[in-house]
């Protein structure tokens, strides 16, 4: 996109840091007018430039820049369950996610905005039980393709593979499999650490759209693993 203007800015991260320092309803109350100026609105100006270029890596993705039920994660907490009450995250988090499917386990393209914190993730995070066995049937049937992936000619220099792995081999699967380190996985997606400086760089939406192409080969095999067009 030709002089394309860069949505976010320093007052982004201003906001989140002084969220973190003032975690409750009522500073984001007196403050929400400057939310929506500074972290809502860009965020979804972003989520509309990038639809114009999702194509180019895949039809099969959605950009939805909507503020409840689009490509935005909510800023409140559900602290239905945790003893952590406090209502809002301190980063901003946009998901990409598959056509056929409806949640943050999707297969998806991410983009994670904090201070201090900035990075792109792609592939699956904590995938649901179905869909987490065919990943790992997935790399036994497919060594070879599961290689190529990830090491040869791999993920390149900009991603790795990260998450938290189980401490032995899931059910089912050998424990003396060569990829076994691999399908302990509990998430199957590689990320690129990036930070504030780059977000805010004009080129920031071709760089975005670079690392989605450059994890390309990640999703496809997850996406077909697991049944879904990539």
């Amino acid at each position: 996109m030709a002089n394309w203007k860069n949505p976010f800015s320093r007052e982004t991260f201003a906001f989140l840091r002084d969220l973190r320092e003032n975690n409750d309803r009522d500073w984001f109350k007196a403050n929400s007018e400057r939310y929506e100026d500074v972290v809502r609105e860009p965020a979804l100006q972003f989520i509309s430039d990038f639809g114009t270029r999702l194509d180019t890596v895949s039809t099969h993705f959605l950009a939805v820049p909507k503020k409840v039920g689009g490509s935005l994660f909510r800023i409140h907490r559900d602290v239905r369950f945790s003893r952590d009450k406090r209502p809002y995250k301190t980063h901003l988090g946009i998901h990409f996610r598959h056509k056929q499917h409806k949640d943050a386990h999707a297969p998806g393209f991410y983009l994670h905005i904090e201070p201090g914190s900035v990075f792109m993730g792609g592939g699956m995070w904590r995938p649901h039980p179905e869909a987490l066995r065919a990943i790992r049937q997935q790399i036994v049937a497919d060594g070879a393709g599961w290689r190529e992936v990830t090491v040869d000619p791999g993920l390149g220099d900009s991603l790795e593979l990260g998450g938290e792995s189980l401490k032995r081999a899931p059910r089912g699967f050998d424990a003396g499999h060569p990829r076994i380190d691999d399908i302990k996985r509990k998430s199957f997606m590689a990320v690129a650490r990036l930070n504030q400086t780059r977000l805010l760089s004009r080129g920031f939406l071709d760089e975005f759209t670079g690392l989605c192409g450059e994890v390309s080969p990640l999703m496809r095999f997850v996406c077909r693993a697991t049944g879904v067009p990539f």
